[in-house]
């Protein structure tokens, strides 16, 4: 059996499976040359030739466990209506902004989402044996902060204030981002991925209340939407900035495992998390930057907190842009030959 795929039935491999949020990216020298001869971010997610090397690319460096799709999670707004474009240098930009209303007047377009499919049959056609197909979609919350701001933003002050203000019309957005997200996971499952993750990046800026309401909910309805076509595919949640709430996440999603965020403390985590659920994480990226003796005793310490747990080394968000490669080398060193 694949490795993160025995993971996530609740097996326990002797060495820890791993791959890397982001691990096709910016720092991959090969990643670069390629994304400048396409061109935009959106060019290069929509050509299935180009996402699928791209999504190979450090699968043949590294020999990572797992292969996650290169996309992006903004295609749903996308998919949903809005237009999408990437400012050089400041990230996406969505038109138009719903923090005054105008969700009704958005047309879907769920055809703009074929491509996707198609990278994810020519990735797993060339991976090896004992690699596992990921595919990915954004939360609703997560999702939702860029469709209302129109951009990404520190404190998702407007889509909070839009959430309080403005319920019905929140919801009307939230539950269509949960619709599509369910024909996009399945879709995805269709074409080839083993198991999918939720990003929710931005759910550690809700109050409780808030969080049951814009994350536990609609991650709750994802989960059930999915596995009622597909109830044989792990799903990761990943509820970045949860803290005190993961627990409730793990226990109320419906989620087969879950992803930690690099300010989990791992032994809080191991005490707290539903016995036997499988973890993923979760290396502070900028450990990963520096890879000096603080690195080498933070692995020591996440392997040994889930020693007795399944588990799948990640980092606690995506791996940052100018990690040098030989930090990556070192880090997957050590965790596959425990030599720390």
């Amino acid at each position: 059996m694949k490795p993160i795929m025995a993971v996530l039935q609740g097996k326990k491999p002797k060495i820890a499976p791993i791959w890397l949020m982001r691990q096709a990216g910016r720092y991959l020298p090969e990643y670069r040359k390629l994304r400048a001869e396409k061109g935009g971010f959106l060019d290069l997610v929509y050509d299935s030739d180009a996402a699928a090397e791209v999504t190979l690319q450090p699968i043949r460096r590294f020999n990572f466990d797992g292969a996650i799709l290169f996309s992006d999670i903004l295609v749903i707004p996308q998919a949903l209506g809005q237009d999408l474009w990437f400012e050089t240098g400041e990230g996406p930009r969505l038109a138009p902004q719903l923090k005054n209303g105008g969700f009704d007047k958005l047309i879907p377009n769920p055809d703009i989402l074929n491509p996707v499919y198609d990278t994810i049959k020519k990735t797993k056609a060339a991976l090896p044996d004992h690699v596992t197909m990921l595919g990915f979609a954004g939360s609703p919350w997560t999702v939702a902060t860029y469709m209302v701001n129109g951009q990404g933003s520190k404190d998702q002050y407007e889509t909070r204030l839009l959430a309080y203000k403005d319920e019905e019309n929140f919801t009307k957005i939230i539950d269509a981002i949960v619709g599509m997200t369910i024909d996009y996971l399945c879709k995805q499952i269709d074409a080839g991925v083993e198991a999918v993750q939720l990003f929710d990046s931005w759910a550690g800026s809700l109050s409780p209340a808030q969080f049951d309401k814009w994350v536990i909910r609609p991650n709750t309805a994802i989960v059930k939407g999915v596995k009622a076509v597909h109830p044989n595919t792990p799903i990761i949640g990943f509820p970045k900035g949860a803290g005190g709430k993961l627990a409730a996440y793990a226990q109320q999603t419906g989620v087969d495992a879950i992803g930690l965020d690099e300010t989990v403390d791992p032994i809080w985590a191991n005490n707290i998390l539903p016995k036997g659920m499988p973890v993923q994480g979760n290396l502070d990226p900028l450990l990963l930057m520096n890879a000096g003796d603080d690195m080498v005793q933070q692995i020591s310490i996440i392997l040994k907190a889930f020693e007795n747990r399944p588990h799948i080394f990640n980092l606690g968000h995506g791996i940052g842009q100018f990690t040098p490669i030989e930090n990556v080398e070192k880090l997957l060193h050590l965790v596959r030959d425990n030599d720390l």
